[in-house]
């Protein structure tokens, strides 16, 4: 099983060396075309994403629900200045 990101590099691969067509590339990974045109809108959010996985690391045994719950409380004891003040606005 090879993600999605995988299909894309492989179709670009594909398409700048062997000068290969989109659809006949697509057609050979075996993606769809509007999976290799996607472009995600979303912000990286990269510290929320590091913290995350540290928290996770540092207890492994508490789910997506709880972490959300300590970084909720991190957010807060840190005010709108923190880094993951934004996490207090999402849920």
């Amino acid at each position: 099983m090879v993600g999605p990101v995988a299909k894309r590099e492989a179709v670009a691969h594909l398409r700048s060396v062997l000068e290969m067509s989109e659809r006949r590339a697509c057609t050979l990974v075996a993606a769809d075309r509007t999976m290799i045109r996607y472009r995600s809108r979303r912000p990286p959010d990269t510290a929320l994403r590091v913290r995350l996985r540290e928290l996770a690391n540092e207890r492994r045994r508490f789910g997506y629900r709880r972490l959300f719950i300590l970084l909720r409380r991190e957010a807060r004891h840190q005010g709108s200045t923190g880094s993951t003040g934004s996490i207090a606005t999402r849920g």
